[in-house]
């Protein structure tokens, strides 16, 4: 009879900005040392922490072992409340209103600038006039093209 055990999640410090690095690397490590890991995260909005979901603490610091990045484990396990916001992601087009103004980051029209007219939740894209255009034509790009410059301007206070 094979005796079930339970996991928990634990936080791994590791040096910011090589996160990703650092999770692929536990990875590796935990399939070629057959080490009972089930899980890595390494979420874009955390940085400097690699969270790993394991049967113990002592697993979780044999995998670290040996990792430049990985730099030490938090004492105490990790509730899975706090990384659940971290687990569904947001749509990119979150926080863009009608009349702000964008610069394209990517695509044909790199480096333009341009007024959202119009944003499409469900397929994350937004529709925008170009500045630089001689007609004002809207033209419909992805939301992680473009970012946010500057807001749109409120409208006065009611007097």
């Amino acid at each position: 009879m094979e005796k079930i055990q339970k996991s928990a999640i634990f936080a791994i410090r590791s040096t910011i900005g090589q996160e990703k690095n650092t999770a692929d690397m536990i990875v590796t490590r935990a399939k070629n040392f057959n080490l009972p890991i089930k899980t890595v995260l390494s979420p874009p909005g955390i940085r400097g922490y690699v969270f790993v979901e394991a049967t113990g603490k002592s697993v979780v610091e044999q995998v670290r072992g040996g990792i430049k990045h990985a730099k030490g484990v938090i004492p105490g396990e990790i509730p899975m409340s706090e990384i659940e916001r971290f687990l569904v992601p947001k749509p990119v087009v979150v926080g863009m209103e009608i009349g702000d103004i964008v610069e394209h980051t990517s695509g044909p029209f790199r480096g333009e600038r341009a007024r959202i007219i119009r944003i499409d939740e469900g397929k994350e894209e937004i529709t925008v006039e170009l500045f630089e255009a001689t007609v004002p034509i809207p033209v419909t790009v992805r939301g992680d093209f473009v970012k946010v410059i500057q807001k749109k301007e409120k409208e006065e206070e009611a007097k």
